[in-house]
């Protein structure tokens, strides 16, 4: 990894490739193009807010920040793994790194009260209508990602090598990246030799997380169809009621964490859907029930997968039922945050220094949810995963006054302080890449 050694704003702002990359130089040059762009950034961020789009459905924002991209000189080649977008940007001989956002919204209703708040309903597969919301912290994702990238490229002079900045669909999901991988993201295009991201969450607005080892966690979506046999809701005795098991299961299913998994270790297991019944007088012949296992150790991970499983057979069991038909819908395994990289960020972003750079710390523990950017750590390319603060320090006064929780991520709530949240992701993810990519 290229280090940057100490240099003067005025060659840094001159655009000489000889010039020295110095941190708190470059973040005055960082901040004086967020400066510039923030009227545009502002306004993306707002325009994607108020039409957020589900999983491979980001018709919308793919096309804008395609459009972005191609007007910063990148190469941009659509509709990669669905709706994915992928931007090279060649500078000469150097590291490639990949920048990646996320592009879809989740199917639930926004109540955040801001001006430019979600209406969108689209139809779903059942023939009814979902409200769609960016309650989880994508639109300033997007944000931030064309203002990393136009940071960049006003600043070619100071790094060499190429920007792979992808759009990532379906992240919601976690399919995403490995649709784009399946369509030949690594093949079609350069492999990189970097991987960067960064997420906005409900801590203090201005803050950074560098994580060093397991960045977010593993997770497994299970889907477990218990088997019964309908009848009338007055004669119980003739029939197997997948209802009751179900219920059985939700309630024994938590002594996994509380009696299985080691104290010390982090594990949840969360029901998040049961589905049963049409009404109140009769037994139906199934029930569905949708849940959410995380961790961060392969270890508690293959604990709670069994512990999961032995729950739900032991449930029909104990009926006399079949034995239930038990999915795993989908896996992220935890971003594990490269060693070097970790702990050289964290340096150099204690080194810049400025208003919203001033808390990092490589010691945080993981973030409890998941990702699907571990896929692309997975295939070999060292990776870094941020956590971006989202609330203003009265905001979290107000709420610890209150004795409220803080909305987090996919809360109907959730309205991060994006002027501060977006300025700091351009200003993480820009000093990254020339910590990367800075020329000496």
């Amino acid at each position: 990894m290229k280090r940057v050694i100490a240099g003067a704003v005025a060659l840094l702002l001159a655009g000489s490739a000889s010039a020295a990359m110095e941190p708190k130089a470059a973040v005055q040059a960082v901040d004086a193009q967020i400066a510039k762009d923030w009227p545009k950034l502002d306004a993306l961020y707002k325009d994607i807010h108020a039409h957020p789009e589900l999983a491979f459905q980001e018709v919308h924002a793919a096309a804008t920040l395609a459009k972005e991209m191609r007007a910063l000189g990148f190469t941009v080649t659509e509709g990669v793994g669905k709706t994915g977008v992928v931007a090279i940007l060649k500078n000469g001989d150097g590291p490639t790194i990949l920048v990646r956002t996320e592009m879809d919204g989740l199917p639930m209703e926004e109540k955040s009260g801001l001006a430019y708040a979600s209406r969108v309903q689209v139809e779903t597969a059942g023939g009814g209508k979902s409200f769609v919301a960016e309650s989880c912290g994508h639109d300033n994702h997007m944000a931030w990602w064309i203002g990393t990238a136009r940071a960049l490229v006003a600043m070619k002079g100071q790094w060499k090598g190429t920007l792979m900045f992808i759009a990532q669909p379906a992240e919601e999901v976690g399919q995403g990246a490995r649709a784009m991988l399946a369509d030949g993201l690594f093949t079609k295009f350069p492999k990189p030799d970097y991987a960067i991201a960064a997420h906005v969450g409900s801590g203090l607005a201005g803050t950074v997380g560098v994580k060093d080892g397991a960045a977010t966690s593993n997770s497994d979506t299970l889907e477990i169809t218990f088997k019964g046999r309908g009848g009338h809701g007055s004669m119980p005795s003739a029939t197997i009621d997948p209802i009751v098991m179900g219920a059985h299961f939700v309630s024994d299913v938590q002594t996994v964490i509380s009696r299985e998994r080691e104290a010390a270790s982090f594990g949840v297991v969360t029901v998040g859907s049961f589905q049963a019944g049409t009404v109140a007088n009769i037994i139906p012949d199934t029930a569905l029930v949708k849940l959410s296992i995380r961790s961060f150790s392969p270890e508690v991970r293959a604990k709670l997968l069994d512990g999961v499983t032995r729950t739900a057979r032991g449930a029909a069991v104990m009926a006399g039922a079949p034995e239930p038909e038990i999915a795993n819908r989908g896996e992220n395994h935890a971003v594990i945050n490269d060693h070097k990289l970790a702990v050289d960020a964290a340096d150099y972003l204690t080194k810049a220094g400025g208003d919203t750079i001033s808390y990092v710390r490589p010691e945080l523990p993981g973030w409890s949810a998941s990702e699907d950017f571990s896929a692309y750590v997975e295939q070999g390319v060292p990776g870094l995963f941020y956590s971006i603060g989202g609330y203003d320090a009265e905001v979290l006064a107000d709420y610890a006054k209150k004795g409220q929780a803080v909305p987090t991520n996919h809360s109907p709530f959730f309205a991060p302080d994006h002027d501060k949240a977006i300025r700091t992701g351009v200003r993480t993810l820009a000093l990254t890449v020339l910590m990367l990519a800075g020329t000496n």
